[in-house]
């Protein structure tokens, strides 16, 4: 992630490890989710999916901090996201729990996009 509202997840494998590494930055760069932050915090709530594990992402207050597991940690941290909270349900699956934190995050709307989507004025 750039820290500024961008991120995406990469899986490679290798014998050696640092060409996994590099396979799995390459999939990463191709699997970029752009979105929209207001705050240091996500503009809604959003419930995320992926298999059987899910993900609700909640806005939190400035000084909270990221209150989430090791796996939507490292996500949200990528991302810029510094005040959230979190709550995953059903499978515990480290990357289907990534994968639900990226499906969240893509369904992330600011005001202004909703009421362009919807044709009113704010």
């Amino acid at each position: 992630g750039n820290q500024n509202g961008e991120a995406g997840w990469g899986y490679g494998k290798s014998a050696e490890v640092p060409d996994a590494i590099s396979k799995a930055a390459k999939a990463a760069n191709r699997r970029r989710v752009k979105f929209t932050l207001r705050n240091n915090t996500i503009p809604h709530q959003v419930l995320g999916r992926f298999g059987a594990s899910k993900i609700l992402l909640i806005p939190a207050s400035p000084g909270t901090g990221i209150k989430a597991g090791a796996s939507v940690r490292a996500v949200v941290e990528a991302a810029g996201i510094k005040d959230i909270l979190t709550k995953s349900m059903g499978s515990t699956c480290a990357m289907n729990l990534v994968k639900a934190t990226f499906d969240a995050l893509s369904q992330l709307r600011s005001r202004e996009e909703v009421a362009r989507l919807r044709g009113v004025s704010l």
